[in-house]
């Protein structure tokens, strides 16, 4: 999610508050997750609710209020007072209060990951699978054809990845196909690997290599990478035989070209400038 202004704040404050109550061992982060996935779906659906909700000529705990009253029952009490918050928050335009939840329902999953360990695991998966439809034109048309039903779309995601890939990755992709909200498949991919490299505060190097790398190879590079940009870096892998001799690594909008020695070299040298 891309915030300007009140909605930026709101948004921190409410992963704040998602970080706090995901620190207690006792709170379901899958439950948490589809539960906020459900107030996302009723919050884009019912357009006129969510002007209410971020009218900013309400009161706040108005907005509360009436937020409690519609999800009773039906959420948990973790759920209704992250929603709660929400609501009290500004919103510099209302489809902000959706994009947030979409955000902290996958921060919630991604939180789960990281505590059952495996988190480098999903965040594989969502790189690997997004080569996978990039390279194949007609999955990524079944994947995104706006008259396909959501149901059919979620088989053709269990033929997939049913059993292949870690039941977070799974439901991570599922919501964004059934859901896309107006993004396309390949940005919806890339901002989920973003949120899972943000729960370890890494970043995500794309590196493309004619041959793949001995694990030496990503070892130094991943460290050189870390020292270079001043954080730990997730590096996602890709072969592809076109790029002759070397490799290329994205981090970010900054695309590295040339052979491993001389980027390391070129690296050691920013190191010591």
């Amino acid at each position: 999610m891309t915030a300007h202004g009140a909605s930026r704040e709101a948004l921190a404050a409410a992963r704040e508050r998602l970080d706090a109550l995901t620190d207690n061992t006792s709170v379901d982060a899958k439950q948490l997750a589809d539960e906020l996935a459900s107030v996302t779906a009723l919050f884009n659906r019912e357009v006129s609710l969510r002007r209410v909700l971020t009218d900013p000529s309400q009161p706040g705990e108005a907005k509360a209020e009436l937020a409690g009253r519609l999800l009773g029952g039906q959420v948990g009490g973790e759920t209704a007072d992250l929603v709660a918050g929400l609501v009290r928050s500004r919103w510099s335009q209302s489809r902000d209060l959706v994009d947030a939840l979409e955000e902290l329902t996958n921060l919630a999953e991604l939180t789960g990951a990281q505590k059952s360990g495996a988190l480098d695991d999903v965040e594989d998966e969502l790189f690997r699978f997004g080569r996978i439809v990039a390279s194949n034109t007609g999955l990524r048309s079944a994947l995104t054809d706006r008259a396909a039903s959501g149901g059919a779309k979620s088989e053709l995601l269990r033929s997939l990845l049913g059993g292949r890939a870690n039941e977070v990755t799974e439901r991570l992709v599922e919501r964004l196909v059934t859901a896309p909200r107006g993004r396309s498949l390949e940005s919806g991919l890339e901002s989920l690997s973003k949120l899972a490299a943000d729960r370890r505060d890494r970043m995500v190097a794309v590196v493309t290599s004619a041959v793949p790398l001995s694990d030496q190879q990503k070892q130094r590079l991943g460290a050189v990478l870390a020292k270079v940009y001043g954080r730990q870096m997730h590096l996602n892998l890709d072969v592809d035989p076109e790029v002759l001799g070397g490799i290329t690594v994205q981090v970010g909008d900054e695309i590295i070209n040339g052979s491993i020695a001389d980027r390391l070299e070129e690296a050691h040298r920013r190191m010591a400038s």
